[in-house]
């Protein structure tokens, strides 16, 4: 047993050093277009270096020309004090464009790969979506890149510095003393024993970190979306539970990850104190025995203490980048997803479709192991309004999701005017169609802009016309500045409002097919009807598929679909499916004469 968790270990820490030579290998791939960026940089900071470590040879300099009172070189000690001066404004000018630029190219990757990986979430296949939280994707793009910003910008701004101070120190300490320089070298590397032996322990702190904050992010924005249901059914004290456990594991995560890398500046401190110790005793000797001048002497510690604060900045520096790799493994880990099958080169483009619609022995479902729709056949002619009506579950969704190719189907085909859809354009298909949800969704934007979401180039009046359509216009003109009014997400807007701002919206595009998927929900009974008036208007000549509940608004379609368990059992007109009193005359009688049941 002990060999066997021994392995597990070892094969964990393998793997997870792969990891991160992998993520550094991509990162390095966006930090190549800032090549010419980068080797600026490095020579700012080779003259950075270069100057700081001259000052001390002027300042040992200074030194032995004050021999004793009445021994004072002025004339060489106003020359070294010049020099030092300038020494010090060009290390300061130099330092801040280095600084600059590490700046830029910094912010400029971090932008690249947010608008990047921003770009793949729209390519991403709506399953991916489906599986994630909204608040785990958000962390990604937003909490983690900005983290791998943290990250990146202390290895350019330190790491570089650090590295060159210490190749550049060794060389100064060489030419003073070799014999002294030897013991300072020989002792160093224990410095890098302790850093990868806490690079290991913390890269893997700081990967759960980041999972649990991501986790933690998802959790607070669906309990701040659903606040008022939270509320209503008194869940305050069970979401509050929830929370608190995901904050304790990422409590406890942090906690471990901070110890962990806490541990190396004190200990290498501890380590660079002890070495100042020894070269200044030793340095002393060295100076009593005449085989060093108290200036170079002076140098020398100088040196010393310039090359061991390095490695406490590359050390803190390697900290930061463990918590940067993990945060960037997320990120790309979003970007790795694989995009939704792209379109064939010769992929036709759908202008203005008749809506003639065919599915012929499709079949999907979402878990291998759980079918949903098989084998359905259904045949559409232009102008027809497709009802589809069915408990819960049995599909309707799943069906406009497959019409609109948010998925696609696994078996079978679906056709528009007599192509596969799957060699249409995912644009030019979804332009053809008009959708309304029962889940309203508008962005943070004026009422004017929200109705010409799909036509941005809508005139006034156009919109003015589609808003009367959609019977809005009477509220909006009671908004405080009319349809110049912002909306936000959360209020200002009762959700009828809402929902009539999406009717207006498709009243101004007017598509060729039409999904209105319980449009008319969350909207009063009088209301309803005048928009169902509308609807009439818009849908003469529109295939459209109307997904219902209420089967008093569908009555005048000219086709019921009834689906049970993702097939349909029954179609035809809404005197047809009574006089067959099957499931829809059940489902139907049900709602009219109080019994149990209802018909989605």
């Amino acid at each position: 047993m002990p060999e066997t968790i021994s392995e597990t270990r070892s094969a964990a820490i393998t793997d997870t050093r792969s990891d991160s030579i992998r993520t550094m290998k991509r990162i390095i791939r966006y930090i190549r277009p800032y090549t010419a960026q980068v080797i600026l940089s490095l020579l700012l900071s080779l003259l950075t270096v270069g100057l700081t470590l001259y000052i001390p040879v002027l300042a040992g300099q200074g030194v032995d020309m004050i021999a004793g009172p009445g021994q004072v070189d002025f004339t060489g000690l106003l020359a070294v004090i010049t020099g030092i001066l300038v020494s010090i404004s060009v290390t300061a000018a130099a330092q801040w464009i280095m600084n600059h630029i590490n700046n830029q190219i910094t912010y400029r990757i971090v932008r690249d790969l947010r608008v990047q990986a921003f770009n793949h979430l729209h390519c991403l296949p709506l399953a991916y979506v489906d599986r994630h939280s909204t608040g785990d994707l958000l962390s990604r793009i937003v909490t983690d890149i900005d983290q791998f910003s943290d990250g990146l910008l202390l290895g350019f701004t330190q790491l570089f510095t650090g590295a060159a101070t210490i190749l550049g120190t060794i060389l100064f300490m060489l030419q003073i003393n070799p014999r002294i320089t030897l013991v300072v070298v020989l002792l160093s590397p224990l410095s890098f024993v302790i850093a990868e032996f806490v690079a290991r322990k913390s890269f893997l702190m700081f990967q759960k970190q980041s999972e649990a904050r991501g986790e933690l992010t998802g959790f607070t924005n669906e309990m701040l979306g659903g606040l008022r249901v939270v509320q209503a059914f008194n869940h305050q004290e069970e979401a509050a539970a929830r929370f608190e456990e995901i904050n304790r594991q990422l409590s406890e995560y942090s906690l471990k990850a901070t110890f962990f890398s806490s541990t190396t500046n004190p200990t290498t401190r501890f380590m660079y104190a002890a070495i100042y110790a020894g070269v200044s005793i030793a340095g002393g000797l060295s100076a009593i025995a005449g085989a060093i001048t108290v200036g170079q002497l002076s140098s020398f510690l100088s040196y010393t203490s310039q090359y061991t604060r390095p490695f406490n900045d590359i050390t803190g520096v390697i900290t930061e980048f463990q918590n940067a790799i993990a945060s960037a493994d997320r990120v790309f880990a979003l970007l790795d997803e694989p995009a939704a099958p792209a379109e064939p080169e010769d992929a036709i483009v759908l202008n203005h479709p008749e809506g003639r619609i065919d599915l012929e022995h499709a079949d999907f479902s979402y878990a291998p192991d759980t079918p949903l729709i098989r084998d359905l056949n259904l045949s559409v002619r232009p102008g027809q309004r497709i009802a589809i009506v069915g408990p819960t579950g049995c599909g309707k969704t799943t069906l406009i999701n497959l019409l609109m190719r948010f998925y696609d189907v696994q078996g079978g085909s679906i056709k528009v005017d007599g192509h596969d859809i799957r060699q249409i354009t995912r644009s030019s298909l979804r332009s053809g169609y008009g959708m309304v949800l029962q889940e309203t969704w508008l962005r943070t934007a004026s009422i004017r802009d929200n109705i010409a979401y799909g036509r941005p180039g809508a005139s006034e009046e156009e919109i003015v016309d589609a808003a009367k359509k959609a019977r809005a216009h009477s509220f909006i003109m009671r908004m405080p500045d009319g349809y110049d009014t912002i909306i936000t997400e959360g209020g200002g807007l009762s959700q009828g409002q809402r929902q009539l701002l999406c009717i207006a919206r498709i009243m101004l595009c007017l598509p060729s097919m039409l999904i209105l998927d319980e449009a008319t929900s969350s909207i009063d009974t009088m209301t309803e009807i005048r928009i169902q008036r509308a609807f009439e208007a818009l849908m003469e000549g529109r295939t459209s598929f109307i997904v219902a509940h209420r089967l008093s608004t569908i009555q005048n379609a000219d086709i019921i679909l009834v689906m049970n368990q993702g097939r349909i059992i029954e179609q035809g007109t809404h005197q047809e499916l009574l006089e067959k009193k099957g499931f829809y005359a059940k489902l139907y009688n049900s709602q009219f004469a109080g019994e149990d049941g209802y018909a989605g």
